[in-house]
């Protein structure tokens, strides 16, 4: 009975495993990372030199003779991707058929193999079937958390994640389609002298076909499953878009967002699909292609690779100070902030990305140099331990709004408590929060446990569009709410809000926001460092820029707005 009630230490080996490989396959992940990042990097820029309209026109051409003459299909392309167009969504389409291309194309080329293996062998089968079973039900955030690890952010960690959960269709109906060829089939190429190569190429691998094709379609279609997820270690594309709206609750772009994955969703299916289009007929009604086709196709097909190739690599934007990654989380203040200080930037010269990860990576991401700078960092109390953690590694360059932050508990001006102390049973006894690993949650969490009167009390964790809409909601049937929030935040411009008072400074007291750099900033890049380093502003400021996001501006456009009112201040950042 004490071996039961003594706990296995199983996420002890698990990260002392992950410790070493990152310790002494360093090197080998980073040559992976660098390649991966440079082929992918290459794919989406190759993709996005193609003039939009052209690309459009291209995939129906190729729809119409794919779909044996049918508009249907040609169609769709066109409405849809017009559609995607329409809604600056092109360069977002373009990242995610990137990390599609690229995945699925590993995981085939690693699942038939496997899958060839397992059918070839009953004891492979034994070994291998359990792996897949683990593989197709772990919950797939969990792969987040290795591939970090590994590869940090970017397109090659969600690359990572999209393969380990997308193979096990390929490898299943692999081995189940080989499995399921006729014995006397088998039999029949033995007896006329066929090796075991011959036997599988020519006989059940041809034979196997509608079943691998069926498995390649599945794995294509979980790749892009894992859009949306993979977009919470840096990975650009749409999956970026639908994390913000859902951050944000925005439904409308949410919508638009998803819309787009559906609309990549089916083209990717039923051009997979079609690859197993003489499905149903028999040996005798498949034309071979002739060689001198083939030789045709294939020079033809060579050349258009070639050429976009090189419109891709004459397309990369270049700049005469270089290129700029602002590592930020899709939080309406850290939206506001590094929009601003990109636009400034951007205005100086620079090629600035954002890349929106969750607040643990962000520090990660700049510490080792993934990412140059974030400016969204709570000193001293909520990113505590982000910061002791990784501190040492990071540049800090002060704050850009200093000790004006706060967290705390905040009602409706109309709720009759002014203190956490008055509180009793007030919305049924509630505290709507945030995400569940925010500091925000943790301070809130704390001041339960510090005040007796509520001990009774619950933090229901959410996230800060779920907990503004929440709030939204309850303003406007006049209901009770608490919520866990923060200044600056423009509920406080939009709503009749109050802080309640927190004698015991459970959520703790003035904070600021903060500008970190990567080490080595300074030397590569002086002129950005001077403007992140002398970044620093007011809450009205930020305020105004997130009340304008939150009432549907583009991010871009009310940076824009903010900079053009603001002149003065711009330009004592410079």
């Amino acid at each position: 009975m004490s071996f039961l009630q003594q706990k296995i230490p199983i996420a002890q080996f698990i990260d002392a495993i992950v410790d070493w490989l990152t310790e002494y396959l360093a090197g080998f992940f980073n040559l992976l990372q660098i390649v991966g990042q440079t082929v992918m990097e290459a794919i989406s820029n190759t993709l996005a030199a193609i003039p939009p309209i052209l690309l459009i026109l291209l995939l129906m051409v190729v729809a119409y003779f794919t779909f044996n003459k049918k508009w249907q299909m040609p169609v769709f392309i066109l409405i849809g991707l017009a559609m995607v167009y329409n809604q600056n969504m092109w360069d977002d389409l373009m990242y995610t058929l990137t990390l599609v291309i690229v995945s699925s194309f590993i995981a085939i080329a690693v699942g038939v193999p496997i899958g060839i293996l397992m059918a070839k062998s009953d004891k492979a089968q034994m070994v291998i079937k359990p792996i897949l079973d683990v593989m197709q039900t772990m919950p797939s955030f969990v792969y987040l958390i290795p591939a970090v690890a590994f590869f940090g952010i970017g397109m090659v960690p969600g690359t990572f994640a999209s393969v380990i959960f997308a193979l096990p269709p390929t490898v299943r109906l692999t081995n189940l389609g080989i499995r399921q060829v006729d014995t006397e089939l088998k039999e029949a190429s033995d007896s006329l002298g066929g090796t075991a190569m011959q036997k599988l190429s020519k006989v059940e691998l041809p034979l196997a076909k509608g079943n691998i094709f069926a498995g390649i379609n599945q794995t294509t279609m979980m790749v892009l499953s894992m859009v949306v997820i993979a977009s919470m270690i840096g990975t650009p594309g749409l999956g970026q878009g639908v994390l913000a709206a859902v951050q944000r609750s925005q439904i409308g772009s949410g919508f638009i967002y998803g819309v787009a994955v559906v609309i990549l969703a089916i083209m990717m299916d039923r051009f997979t699909q079609s690859l197993n289009k003489n499905r149903g007929k028999t040996q005798n009604e498949i034309k071979p292609m002739s060689k001198k086709r083939k030789i045709i196709l294939g020079g033809a097909t060579a050349l258009a690779v070639v050429v976009l190739v090189v419109i891709g690599g004459m397309s990369q934007s270049t700049t005469n100070k270089g290129s700029i990654t602002l590592a930020y989380a899709e939080q309406d203040d850290q939206v506001a902030t590094t929009n601003v200080a990109a636009q400034v930037l951007e205005e100086e010269g620079y090629n600035v990305t954002m890349t929106a990860l969750d607040i643990p990576v962000t520090f990660e991401a700049v510490a080792n140099g993934q990412a140059d700078a974030m400016l969204g960092a709570w000193l001293p109390t909520t990113h505590k331990a982000n910061y002791a953690q990784l501190g040492d590694q990071l540049d800090n360059l002060g704050a850009s709004l200093d000790k004006q932050a706060q967290n705390g508990l905040a009602v409706p001006s109309y709720m009759d408590v002014d203190s956490i102390e008055d509180l009793t049973d007030e919305a049924d006894q509630t505290v709507t929060g945030v995400e569940p690993g925010a500091g925000n949650t943790a301070a809130a969490q704390a001041t339960l446990e510090a005040y007796p009167n509520l001990d009774n009390w619950e933090l229901t964790t959410s996230s800060a569009g779920a907990m503004t809409t929440q709030l939204e909601r309850a303003i406007s049937q006049e209901e009770e709410v608490v919520v866990s929030a923060w200044s600056p935040h423009w509920i406080f411009s939009r709503f009749d809000v109050k802080f309640l008072e927190d004698p015991k400074g459970g959520m703790g007291g003035a904070e600021s926001i903060v500008t970190l750099a990567r080490q080595g900033l300074k030397d590569d890049m002086p002129e950005a460092y001077q403007i992140l380093d002398n970044f620093e502003w007011g809450v009205e400021d930020i305020e105004s820029v997130m009340l304008e996001v939150e009432e549907g501006t583009d991010p871009e456009e009310a940076a824009r707005h903010w900079i053009e009112e603001n002149p003065e201040k711009v330009s004592e950042w410079n």
